[in-house]
Parts: structure tokens; sequence; C-alpha cells
């Protein structure tokens, strides 16, 4: 039975069925429905989005869709963990053949592979590669940008490429943290290249990627950014692709305001801090992954304590849990027009 229902609804909580949305959506509205409305959709009972109402067994209670979101977003950063862990892997098994020094006979197949995974050991080579990559493309650009408030010089060091790809019509879509907004020099970048580029942020997002053509990507592969991959394996790189719209669609628009937290005095970005206290993470922690330094982290900290009533890091944790500020409340974005590169 279970898995003819999965043949029959084969689809995550992100992308219901026709019948799934429709009931979900009333149980939403009304707060409840009859069991008898979901036996044809078991799906919304397998994905725990309905479930039995304690007072009354014969209706169905939702899940909210704060929560399910929230669980969406998890599942999302921990596929990207794992990617992350897999590709370290993969650069290690690298460089211990490559020291073996063993020369192995050439031939059309292991020329490709060869290509597949290339190490770009100092700026100067990463440069170029990019250089090359950029004259290459003729069709879309995604990247994502870590951090904070991106530094003038490094939003004009890539001026040249992003011109060049608006020259030729390429659309440029870009990921940033919620704290990028408050740089004066991103969106002097954004209005320079008009409709060319699409921006939207997040909380927090991954490490730096930047993909042309759905073809090649680049990410770090070194702390201090000197060393990096280039990707032309089609397995690795659709990975890439898929992570990236998964987060894109939970991002919000640059034009759009942030979600209200709907708790007096708690901002967004102080909610995010909340979330991310409430799972165990250290002051600078916090910091990286919101793209913050950690004098502000500890503002914010300090300013929830004073928000919350709390005269301890321990007590704060427990009125984080009290108020529901332990997980952050997703709101995404209104659906607007589709990419025209969007494949």
């Amino acid at each position: 039975m279970a898995g003819r229902r999965a043949q029959e609804h084969p689809h995550g909580p992100d992308r219901l069925c026709g019948a799934g949305d429709r009931v979900y959506s009333r149980a939403v509205r009304r707060g409840r429905v009859p069991r008898t409305d979901a036996e044809s959709v078991p799906c919304l009972l397998e994905l725990a989005l309905l479930h039995p109402d304690p007072d009354d067994m014969s209706w169905l209670v939702p899940t909210s869709p704060q929560e399910v979101m929230t669980r969406l977003l998890r599942g999302v950063h921990d596929e990207v963990k794992e990617s992350q862990l897999r590709v370290g892997s993969a650069v290690a098994a690298f460089e211990r053949y490559a020291g073996l020094g063993q020369r192995l006979p050439t031939s059309a197949s292991t020329a490709v592979e060869g290509t597949a995974i290339r190490v770009l050991d100092g700026l100067s080579r990463i440069q170029a590669a990019m250089d090359e990559a950029t004259e290459a493309c003729t069709t879309e650009v995604l990247t994502v940008q870590p951090g904070g408030i991106r530094r003038e010089d490094e939003l004009t060091e890539g001026l040249h490429r992003a011109l060049a790809l608006r020259g030729r019509g390429v659309r440029m879509r870009d990921l940033y943290t919620h704290v990028a907004r408050h740089g004066h020099g991103l969106l002097s970048y954004l209005e320079l290249m008009g409709d060319a580029v699409e921006a939207r942020s997040l909380d927090e997002v991954i490490d730096r990627l930047i993909l042309f053509d759905r073809t090649v990507a680049f990410i770090p592969a070194s702390t201090d950014h000197t060393v990096a991959l280039e990707l032309r394996h089609p397995a690795l790189v659709g990975y890439l692709v898929t992570v990236f719209e998964r987060l894109w669609r939970l991002a919000v628009p640059l034009t759009a305001p942030l979600p209200d937290t709907r708790i007096e005095g708690i901002s967004h970005r102080e909610q995010s801090i909340a979330a991310l206290l409430a799972e165990g993470h250290q002051d600078a922690v916090i910091a990286e992954r919101l793209g913050i330094s950690v004098r502000t982290a500890r503002a914010h900290i300090a300013r929830l304590c004073e928000t919350l009533g709390a005269a301890s890091r321990t007590q704060l944790g427990v009125r984080i849990a009290q108020v529901g500020l332990n997980t952050v409340t997703l709101q995404p974005p209104a659906p607007d027009r589709e990419s025209p590169t969007a494949r």
C-alpha cells in the first residue's frame, strides 16, 4: 500500500500535487478538515503536513507553513553540507593520486575525465580561468556571495566581467546574505547593471559559488580563497545548480522588505541569531554564518537579553524557546516572472 501511494503522489512538501494543494490550503484557511477529505491524498499525512486533532480524531489539523518551510531549509542545509564533504573528499583523493607521480596512458576518455575537476592554485590562475569562462558564457551566470557587506574593491574587481556579460545579453542571478543589503556599493552595482542582474538574499548562504551556463562551476578549495576548483563534471555541476535553485526559491528579492518577525522589539536579524543560539552555536560561528562581525553579533545578543528579560545566556535560551524564536520563520518570496534562462 505504501509503495502504491508513493507512486501515485511522487513529490515532496515543496511541490504538492493538485489535490494535496487544495486540501492543505483548505486546512490552513479553516484550521482543520475532516479526515475523509484526506483519503484521496495520503501524501499529506505521509509528509506530516496534516496530523490528527487530539481533541477529535475524526478531524485533521495542518502543520503550520512556517514549520514546514523551516523543515525544508534544514534539509537543504544538510544536503549542502554533505555535498561540501563529498567535494573535500574528492579533492583529497585527487591530490593523493597526483602525488604518486605515475604517468597514465593518454586516451580520449582519460583526457575528458582529466578536465572534469581542475585545481586552480593561486589568484592569477583563478582569475585567468574566470575570464576564460566569462568569454565563453552565452546564457546565464548564477552566483552565491557569502559574507556581509561587499567591499568596493571586491565589486570593482569583477565589474569588467559583469559588464561584458551584460553586453552579450547574459542574465545573472546573485544570492547574498541579508547583511549585504546595507552596502551602498552593492546597491550602486545593481543599479548600474539594471535588469541584467536579479538579486536575492537569505539569512545565511553556502560558501562562494559561481556557475556559468550550467556547464562549469567555481568553488573555493582553501579557507583563504587562494585555491579554487573548476568543475566541469555534469553530475557535480548539476548538483550545485539544484542547490542554488533551492536556495533561490527560499530567498527574498533585494527589492522586497524582509519578513516581519511579528514579535515586538525583535528584528529579523535578532530572530536569526536567536535560532542559531538555540542550536548551541558560539558567537564567532553565528557571526560567520550571518556575515557580521563578532562584535555586532554580541551587541544583538545583548539586545535580545534586554528585550526578553534574560539575566544570563542560559536564561536567554529558555526565553528564546518560550517565545518561539528557536526556529526561523521563513516566508518565501511571492511568485515572480520566471527567469528566461531557467531550465
